[in-house]
This record gives structure tokens, C-alpha cells and sequence, in this order.
């Protein structure tokens, strides 16, 4: 019989709370039975981990080759938001990403991406409205609503949001949250709407205020957002309110870990190991009603086993019964992959970056690594030829939006604690809505930067003196159609390259992404201008 075989260990019952001694019998991909007996064998066999909460496209790659490199850490299911293609291909970017996951036997959860765009703002290359919710929330692919970022949307009754979240409520399936610092009156109307999630907090208080009023806390630790130092203790108090997940993971950073990592530095803090567990996955499976196996007879045999509970190795991933990891090699192979995209816009040169002084201060953004959110300043610019200009100097840099879906003017602004001392970089992975957005020191090299993305329809890329390196994402200028693990190291070769130009944040393209979210406070700059996300409405640059 196909996916049939007995395993031994020490068998960790989540649902029990409980390890023991037994066999595991797997039968046709599902477990048979779990018998309670002395073995031999010193290793740990339990539930699969599972990521609460995903952008499967911010990996680089296909959900397919995310899959392909993921099973190696013992993953064996995402909750996924497909947000990010949505904002460029719409339903039709959903569907793909639901095509592309059923290539390989990994758990694909896919939600319905609620803001698309995140704000009316931006612009995107399409609009999701409550009748497109309502088609993908009565699909059988479809489990939850996606992260409602439009909080003040919800607060203040704005219809449309409202008929999304009624849309969601009539499937029956849970509706995601992100509320940044959200607390007092609003924070309730908001959890009243049936918001049941948030992955946006920064601290325990935050945490806490949200957890009181019904909510579970998502513990997040991706490759820019590092959340779990802060919220990590929340465990020993709220064990199952809490999960983890990684929101974003750039394709270098998850062939290093996943969810076991932080299974693994929650362990070494003292926390007890079931409580862990359950975060990283019956607490998962619970909340989003998913179709995975936690080790209890009929169930699907996903599980991993590991040499010990503090080291904490991957030895083996399966699913369904199927062998898909061993000793951290992947046993699935490259897939194919088509190539949609949304790119239309025309080259630009220097003189497009130019912004004439008028005199006055001008407002900084100030980024903060490992962090989504940034602070805002007043400054005085640096001024050449009656022109607004970067100043390494004191790490003021301009900063530009380009419209990626039509021929537009560009969009200026400056930031600071970016650190580059010569070049640019640029990305078309820009939350929410993935127009280009650029960071330099020179409007000569944020034309350069510019134009090497709009040359390969999307992707990473850095200019320094002329020269201009890219790693190209055909697949809606988000992601690689290519091999996952060589999408990893061309990733980090410009990422050290960006580096090399001085920058001292950890994720610098990560970074980048995020400083166009005009959600996330506290400002922000969008295709369409600078955004002060505290008023929630558009800002001059000149004080």
C-alpha cells in the first residue's frame, strides 16, 4: 500500500499534552494507529510545524519551490496570504499561487486578500472590491480573510470594508487582522467586526490589550519585522492564544531556518516545550480549521521527527505519509512555472529626481532596522544647484516611488538611517501595491537603479558608478520562476552588494518593500506622495 509504514519514538501528543513511548502506524497516508509501547529508537516523532501567517511571494519564489526548501525545517503547511500578486494580477494572481501549490504534496492555506489595494492611496494594478471577496470566500481553495489592514476603515464604517468583512462572516471562515498599535475604544470596535488575528505587535502591553479582548497573538519573526524577543514571554501566560509565523522570508533566510528556529530559541529561553509546540502548530491547525494531521488515529500522517526536543534537528519530514524531507535534504524536485506580470511603465532619467528647493525644512523619514514602522523628522536639505540632493553626509537620502502600471510622474521623498555612502538600490516588491521604489545617493543613480528594473520587468537591483546588477522576478515582478536555492544565493549576492555601498541594515530590500506600506505608521511615501499614516492622509515635503 502506497505511504504505508511504522515508525517509533518518543511520540509527542500535542492534543494530550503528553510524550510518550510508541509506535506510529502510517496506512495509505493516514495514521492508523498510535500504539503506546517501549522502542529502542531515542528520536521524537510529532505533528508538523506550521507558519501562521505568510506572504508566500516575499520568499522569491513559487509556492512551490517555497515548499521545496521549507519541508527541509519540518514545515509542512502555510496560512497564506496572497496579497502581494493580488495587488498586481488580482484574482487571477490568486489563483495562480493556488495552481502553483498544488504541484507538490505540502498545505497550502490560502486567504482572500482583503486590502487590494491596501489603501485607496497607491496606486495598484488592481482593485479587489467586497463582490471579488465574496466570489474567492465561496471558494473551496479559499479558508480565511486576509489581514484587514484598513483599520480605520473598519473603525470609521467605511461600507466597502464593512461588506468585505460581512462577505467573510457568511463563510464562516476567520478573518485575519493587523492593527499597529490599535488599543482602547477603536481596538474594540475593530475585534467586534470579527477581526480574530494580529501579527503587528511590538510590545507585551500591545499584545496583551488585544489578547483580552479575544485575539490571537501572532508572534512574528521575518526577515525585516523581528517581533519575538518582545512577545516570546507572552507564552508562559497565554499558551494557546499565541502562534508564530514569519510574515515575510526572503529566499536566503529560509534555506538557513523557519518555524523551528523559533521553536528552537523559545526552548533555550525555558519555555516549556508543549506550549511551544502548540504555537507552532495545533494552535494553528485549531484556529484555521485546517486539514492537518496532529498525530491522533485518521488523521494525515504529517509529521516530523527530530533527534531531540533542545537541539531540536529535522531529521524527516512527511506528509500525507510521504517522505519529502531527509536530513535536511529536499526530496522534492523544481517545478515549472508560467511567467504572468503587470509592467508598463517607460524608462526615466536623472532630471525626474530633481526637486527644486523652495527654502524650507523637509520632512525625513526615518527607517528602524528589524522594523516595519519608522519615525518622522524635520530637517533642513541639502541643496546643489537650486536641487534637493542626498547627503551622505548626515544619511539623508532621496528616496522615489515609481508607478510601475502606467506612465506617471514620480514621487519624491528622503530618508534617513538608510546608510548608503555611494550607488542605489531598488525593488519592485513594495508593499502593498509593488510599484518601484528606490533608495540613493545621486539622482544619476536612482535613474540607473530605476531603469534596470523597468529593463527586467521587476525584481532587486543595485547601481553603483554606472554599473547595475539585478536579480529579475518575472512571475508579476515578485518573484523568481526559477530554482529556489539559486534564487537564495543570487539574493544574497546583491544583497551583499547592497551592502557594500554602506548600508548597515540587516535586510536592506526588505527594508526598502516596507517604506512604501501606508499603513504602518508613522510615514511613509506612496506612488502618489508622502503619507502621514498617524492623520492617515496624504503630507508636503516641505514643512
Amino acid at each position: 500500500m502506497k505511504n504505508s509504514f511504522t515508525i517509533s519514538g518518543h511520540i509527542v501528543d500535542l492534543v494530550a499534552s503528553r510524550i510518550y513511548e510508541g509506535t506510529v502506524v502510517v496506512e495509505n497516508g493516514k495514521i492508523k494507529s498510535v500504539r503506546e509501547e517501549k522502542t529502542d529508537s531515542s528520536r521524537y516523532i510529532l505533528p508538523g510545524l506550521v507558519d501562521s501567517h505568510v506572504h508566500i511571494e516575499s520568499s522569491m519564489v513559487t509556492p512551490a519551490e517555497f515548499a521545496r526548501m521549507a519541508v527541509c525545517h519540518g514545515t509542512v503547511a502555510t496560512v497564506s496570504d496572497p496579497h502581494e500578486i493580488a495587488n498586481v494580477l488580482g484574482i487571477d494572481g490568486v489563483k495562480f499561487m493556488i495552481e502553483s501549490g498544488k504541484k507538490v504534496p505540502f498545505k497550502f492555506y490560502f486567504g482572500a486578500p482583503s486590502c487590494v489595494p491596501a489603501t485607496t492611496f497607491e496606486t495598484s494594478g488592481f482593485v479587489l472590491d467586497h463582490n471579488d471577496i465574496a466570489t474567492l470566500m465561496n471558494m473551496d481553495d479559499i479558508y480565511y480573510l486576509g489581514e484587514m489592514m484598513n483599520y480605520p476603515g473598519v473603525v470609521f464604517g467605511d461600507p466597502e470594508v464593512h461588506a468585505k468583512l460581512e462577505a467573510a462572516r457568511r463563510s464562516g471562515k476567520p478573518i485575519d487582522g493587523h492593527a499597529p498599535s490599535l488599543s482602547g475604544d477603536n481596538l474594540k470596535k475593530y475585534v467586534d467586526a470579527g477581526i480574530s488575528t494580529d501579527h503587528e505587535c511590538f510590545t507585551e502591553a500591545e499584545a496583551e490589550e488585544k489578547i483580552n479582548l479575544g485575539m490571537k497573538i501572532l508572534i512574528r519573526e521575518g526577515s525585516a519585522a523581528k517581533n519575538f524577543e518582545a512577545l516570546i514571554g507572552l507564552i508562559e501566560r497565554y499558551p494557546e492564544q499565541i502562534m508564530f509565523c514569519s510574515d515575510d522570508k526572503h529566499p536566503n533566510d529560509l534555506v538557513s531556518g523557519h518555524i523551528n528556529t523559533l521553536v528552537k530559541r523559545a526552548v533555550e529561553k525555558g519555555y516549556n516545550i508543549l506550549d511551544v509546540l502548540k504555537a507552532a502548530s495545533l494552535n494553528v491547525i485549531r484556529h484555521y480549521n485546517l486539514n492537518v494531521g496532529l498525530l491522533q488515529q485518521g488523521d494525515s500522517a504529517d509529521f516530523i521527527v527530530v533527534d531531540n526536543l533542545s537541539d531540536f534537528n529535522v531529521e524527516q519530514t512527511y506528509i500525507g505519509g510521504q517522505l519529502v524531507a531527509d536530513n535536511g535534504k529536499s526530496l522534492l524536485g523544481h517545478t515549472e512555472s508560467a511567467t504572468p506580470n503587470n509592467f508598463k511603465v517607460g524608462k526615466v532619467d536623472a532630471d525626474d529626481f530633481r526637486v527644486a528647493d523652495n527654502g524650507k525644512n523637509i520632512k525625513v523619514i526615518e527607517c528602524i532596522d528589524g522594523q516595519l514602522i519608522t519615525k518622522a523628522a524635520i530637517v533642513r536639505p541639502k541643496v546643489e544647484n537650486g536641487n534637493m540632493v542626498s547627503d551622505t553626509g548626515r544619511d539623508i537620502l532621496k528616496m522615489a516611488v515609481v508607478n510601475r502600471y502606467a506612465e506617471h510622474s514620480l514621487s519624491i521623498g528622503f530618508i534617513r538611517n538608510f546608510g548608503l555612502k555611494k550607488g542605489a538600490i531598488a525593488s519592485s516588491i513594495a508593499h502593498d501595491s509593488h510599484n518601484i521604489v528606490a533608495v540613493g545617493t545621486s539622482d544619476l543613480e536612482l535613474a540607473n537603479v530605476v531603469n534596470k528594473l523597468i529593463e527586467t520587468k521587476g525584481g532587486i537591483a543595485v547601481s553603483n558608478g554606472g554599473c547595475s546588477f539585478a536579480v529579475g522576478m518575472p512571475i508579476a515582478g515578485l518573484m523568481s520562476n526559477g530554482d529556489g536555492y539559486k534564487v537564495a544565493t543570487d539574493y544574497e549576492k546583491i544583497d551583499a552588494m547592497a551592502k557594500e555601498l554602506g548600508t548597515p541594515l540587516h535586510a536592506p530590500f526588505m527594508t526598502l518593500a516596507f517604506m512604501s506600506l501606508l499603513v504602518i505608521p508613522e510615514l511613509k511615501l506612496g506612488d502618489r506622495g508622502l503619507f502621514d499614516v498617524n492623520r492617515f492622509a496624504f503630507t508636503g515635503l516641505s514643512e
